[in-house]
């Protein structure tokens, strides 16, 4: 990226320039992305898309009047008036006693992505020839696996860069870049019993760490294929395991709950909860922002700073099913009269939200063929359907299918049954915790099984 150390510098100069036109403070920040993404469908390009992005966007304070404006056209006269338009807008809004940057004496020395190994060049050098490749070779992987595949929607690759500078008038600057690329293939698998579809997908910083798209396509029709003569189940309370693949969006509601601007408004199930037991003694979640997956490659939520411009962190959540933090930024930890925790997500325009590092469920010791050894009669979930959590009352219920489990051995494919329960009971009935914790993305959990839910079918 070309443009990277002018945008370093003109974050700073626009600081300067809201500072000179009336702010009391001034934060600005510049996004600049490159993305690529393929779909070959039963061997031809379907479609193919190919972008680069560029914008800058800024905040500013009037005391505790505060405003933002953000563009994507960087000539002069543009940015003449993202200045203007920004501290004309902080005249006129509502004082906000919490509003305001981090003190000077929180930033971080450390401002940069130096040693944390978040961007791979590798990623973006690929021709797009060879990208296209990786997409057909992984579909056609599914489509080898196994003669009941016959179709599918669709091998893919994507590739994306991003770079973000941001400076303040606090005195911070800081900037990185970073990288991703992607492969994956939805299968279809159709006998006598009808058809079903599953897929697979791998993800990294680097080309490197890819999984083979022959790996992938393999994954995706056994995947596809397991799913064949899927049944419904009679209506009944029993153990549920979920996958890791489902077990991450579980854990996952628990930084939902703990997020502060929920705590502040009231609207989370664990409201007044820190330092009470709220999961079972098997779970510890755990933040963090500096997490390395190998010596040599960051994690998915590694950054070397928050939106803030605060250091990232380590934090547990929860410690052996102890609430110990609730999750915030400068904004909401303010509100709540407490320290950020280093966990400002922020965009272009706006006030930054609050957003994760590599959150995940710690491992336990089982593996996952003991765990479901263990259950005489159950449902190992696979994939949920819709949005069914609420997270003021913890009540939850989604559609699933799965593999049904008797006397420890699966018995063939489920569907079209509803799993319900409260996570509030969920997190404290998890009774196993498997081994086979592993970083898809920024958020992972290995699986984990819970007792007692409701399953309803038939």
């Amino acid at each position: 990226m070309a443009g990277t150390q002018v945008s370093s510098t003109l974050v700073q100069e626009i600081v300067e320039r809201a500072l000179g036109a009336g702010a009391t403070d001034a934060e600005a920040v510049v996004v600049e992305g490159d993305e690529f993404s393929t779909k070959v469908r039963l061997g031809q390009v379907e479609t193919l898309t190919e972008s680069t992005s560029r914008a800058i966007g800024l905040r500013v304070f009037h005391g505790l009047r505060t405003a933002s404006t953000s563009t994507n056209d960087l000539s002069e006269e543009s940015l003449k008036r993202l200045v203007s338009g920004a501290v004309e807008l902080a005249r006129i809004t509502e004082e906000d006693p919490f509003a305001g940057l981090p003190d000077a004496t929180e930033y971080s020395t450390t401002r940069n992505a130096e040693g944390l190994h978040i961007y791979f060049e590798d990623v973006y050098k690929l021709p797009a020839a060879e990208r296209i490749e990786m997409a057909r070779a992984t579909e056609a992987a599914a489509m080898a696996a196994d003669v009941r595949i016959q179709n599918s929607d669709g091998g893919t690759f994507s590739a994306a860069t991003s770079y973000k500078a941001i400076a303040n008038s606090r005195g911070f600057a800081g900037e990185y870049r970073k990288s991703y690329c992607g492969i994956g293939v939805m299968a279809i698998a159709q006998d006598a019993s009808g058809m079903q579809r599953d897929g697979w997908s791998s993800g990294a910083r680097t080309l490197t760490k890819l999984e083979s798209p022959e790996d992938v396509g393999r994954e995706a029709a056994k995947r596809a294929v397991r799913r064949l003569g899927s049944r419904r189940v009679k209506t009944q309370k029993a153990s549920v395991v979920f996958s890791r693949e489902i077990a991450r969006g579980i854990i996952g509601d628990i930084f939902s709950a703990v997020n502060g601007d929920a705590i502040y408004r009231h609207a989370s199930m664990f409201e007044d909860k820190l330092g009470e037991q709220i999961a079972s003694p098997l779970v510890t979640v755990v933040d963090d922002g500096t997490m390395m997956l190998e010596p040599m490659l960051g994690g998915f939520g590694t950054l070397p700073f928050d939106g803030d411009g605060l250091p990232m962190q380590r934090k547990v959540i929860v410690d052996k099913g102890v609430l110990q933090t609730y999750v915030t930024n400068t904004y909401t930890a303010r509100k709540l009269g407490v320290k950020s925790t280093g966990n400002a997500s922020r965009g272009l325009a706006g006030a930054p939200g609050i957003g994760a590092g590599n959150f995940y469920l710690e491992a336990g010791t089982l593996t996952p063929r003991e765990i479901i050894a263990e259950v005489q009669n159950g449902l190992y979930v696979t994939e949920v359907l819709g949005s069914g959590v609420n997270l003021v009352t913890g009540d939850y219920s989604q559609g699933a299918a799965g593999l049904w489990i008797e006397n420890g051995e699966f018995t063939g494919a489920v569907e079209e049954i509803t799993i319900a329960g409260n996570l509030k009971d969920m997190y404290r009935n998890i009774v196993a915790v498997g081994n086979d914790l592993i970083f898809r993305g920024a958020s992972a959990s290995p699986c984990f099984r819970v007792e007692g839910m409701t399953i309803a079918g038939s």
